[in-house]
């Protein structure tokens, strides 16, 4: 299954570094590929140096993709954690 939704990036400084941790450490238990969309790059959410290469500013949208048997379950995690600011 491969599902695709948009998500307002809500942190004041964007994408940074305490995000993408968040971001990865979620992930690690996940089986299925996730991949984030931001303008014409698209980089495996894994990666933690990815993410931050992505460099998505407060109030951007990015595109969250998500394929695989957990897709579903870890996209609406993903989502809250977005819509939580990451807990900031």
């Amino acid at each position: 299954m491969k599902i695709t939704k948009k998500v307002r990036i809500k942190n004041d400084l964007g994408l940074h570094a305490r995000p993408a941790t968040v971001i990865v450490k979620l992930l690690q238990s996940k089986k299925c590929a996730v991949t984030f969309t931001y303008g014409k790059e698209t980089i495996n959410a894994r990666s933690i140096m990815s993410v931050l290469m992505l460099a998505a500013r407060r109030n951007t949208l990015i595109t969250i993709t998500a394929e695989g048997e957990d897709a579903e379950q870890t996209l609406q995690q993903l989502e809250e954690a977005f819509s939580n600011k990451f807990g900031e």
